[in-house]
């Protein structure tokens, strides 16, 4: 079938650092660009920005650096009527309510919101206590009424944008099996290694977990040794924790060196927005999830032949024994892990449910114009 070549503009909220924008746009660009779609990129964040605001303090700095993004964004936006879509990962501003999209809409541009996380629920963030009073509540729930379609990282968040009448799909987030290489045999020659993955925003969801690892680290001294990667300067007590600085290259390091990755979340609402990142890098590599029994997980992950789903402290305690005791049985599930990655969350196929996607909307907007001209 030949396609229309298409223009589309993606605006991110992070640069490639930022695992949301990375895993829900940068990775797909290559695969557009083989299906006929020029890709535009621009961030609202640069690098320096985004290091800088997810560190403590630097109000003045953050400022600044917020005004300079909203500069950028304006001038990117300019641009718009050269783009047959537009596609936001996230809102297009973060602090304002969503007069440019309805501006960008009332010219007639289309417009893609793709969102992964419940960002309708309002958290406090630790590193920019101000912004909360910055946002505005209802402002997801608004552009849902506003965007032509809203892609979603999992079907609790599609629904969730549905209920507010929006046309909604999900496409689940794809992971890099060639970028990523599969874990060495899994065995007990050597420190098993217990690792978690992620950021400082999200680091702090291990205390969740504190007196399961507590133990584990008592009974298992020079047996086991605990990872963090990206999580800044936590600490736990009890719990020895290696910390070493999250970068694109040393991920790969880290995940060679893990054999049981974390993924503790708090059991409420938000975490069923979660669409099980974490958990997958770990699978892609072979590395063996441990997660929470919630959301998302529950589709991902098949207890007990591709990883572990937990409840309890005890639950999560019986898990780690039982995978630290048993070299064998983490390498069948990590076997299984890896070959569910590879057969479901393919980059290419994701890419071309993207491509799908804007034939579907453009064939839409078309039809609706035709309607309302005649």
């Amino acid at each position: 079938m030949n396609r229309a070549h298409l223009k589309v503009l993606f605006l991110t909220r992070y640069p490639v650092e930022g695992a949301s924008s990375r895993y829900r746009v940068y990775q797909y660009i290559p695969f557009l660009e083989s299906l006929g779609v020029t890709c535009v990129t621009q961030s609202f964040m640069n690098a320096k920005m985004y290091k800088t605001f997810f560190s403590r303090g630097k109000t003045v700095q953050k400022f600044w650096l917020m005004l300079k993004a909203v500069f950028a964004r304006m001038v990117a936006l300019k641009q718009y009527p050269d783009f047959d879509i537009i596609y936001m990962q996230r809102e297009l501003l973060p602090l304002a309510p969503p007069l440019f999209e309805r501006f960008l809409k009332r010219r007639g541009a289309i417009l893609i919101f793709d969102y992964d996380d419940a960002l309708f629920i309002s958290k406090p963030s630790r590193y920019n206590p101000i912004s909360a009073y910055l946002r505005f509540p209802d402002k997801i729930l608004q552009l849902f009424t506003i965007v032509d379609c809203v892609v979603a990282g999992n079907n609790w968040l599609r629904d969730r944008a549905r209920m507010s009448g929006a046309q909604a799909m999900t496409i689940e987030v794809a992971e890099d099996t060639i970028r990523i290489p599969m874990h060495a045999p899994h065995s007990n020659d050597g420190p098993v290694t217990i690792g978690w993955l992620g950021s400082t925003s999200t680091v702090k969801y291990l205390h969740l977990i504190t007196p399961a690892l507590q133990k584990i680290a008592r009974e298992y001294a020079g047996v086991v040794r605990f990872e963090v990667m990206g999580g800044g300067d936590f600490t736990m007590e009890g719990v020895p924790w290696n910390r070493s600085d999250w970068s694109l290259e040393e991920e790969l390091n880290a995940l060679a060196r893990f054999d049981i990755g974390l993924m503790p979340l708090p059991v409420e609402d938000w975490a069923k927005g979660k669409s099980g990142g974490k958990a997958r890098t770990y699978m892609a590599a072979g590395v063996v999830p441990v997660c929470t029994a919630i959301g998302y997980n529950l589709s991902l992950i098949d207890h007990q032949k591709s990883g572990c789903l937990c409840n309890t402290e005890n639950e999560w305690y019986l898990s780690l024994k039982y995978l630290i005791d048993n070299p064998a049985q983490r390498q069948r599930l990590a076997l299984n892990a890896r070959e569910h990655v590879v057969k479901n969350f393919s980059g290419l196929e994701q890419a071309r449910k993207m491509r799908q996607l804007f034939d579907d909307v453009m064939a839409s907007s078309t039809s609706t114009a035709s309607r309302q001209s005649n």
